[in-house]
């Protein structure tokens, strides 16, 4: 059995010490110089498969719908609500995209969709 000094384990230990830390800088250096995995992607959209749906007297409700609504989501989001819900239920949901996730739809607007979907869904 081998006994090594103080000293001796002090220097077995700062040389194993400094072997890490040159690997651990040369490993920096090979995944510093590797290309970027998450590399931005681009993609082609599917068509739409909905359309909103006419609801007459409501022509401005449609044209701010179309212009705001689909900005962020699918027509198919807005169609696969369960019919009938009524007024509430629509100036409730028109009420939460614009306050909780700051959909950029002024009250007038709001209103107006909200007021459209109502009588078209």
């Amino acid at each position: 059995m081998t006994v090594r000094s103080p000293a001796a384990t002090r220097a077995a230990t700062g040389l194993l010490r400094g072997y890490v830390r040159v690997g651990c800088v040369l490993a920096g250096y090979v995944f510093a110089s590797l290309p970027a995995a998450a590399a931005p992607r681009t993609y082609d959209l599917p068509e739409p498969t909905a359309q909103l749906r006419p609801a007459p007297g409501h022509e401005a409700g449609l044209a701010a719908a179309e212009a705001h609504c689909q900005s962020c989501h699918a027509v198919d989001y807005i169609a696969m609500q369960p019919p009938g819900q009524g007024a509430a239920f629509w100036t409730s949901e028109v009420t939460k995209m614009r306050k909780v996730y700051h959909a950029p739809v002024d009250e007038a607007d709001g209103k107006a969709i909200a007021e459209y979907l109502a009588a078209a869904y």
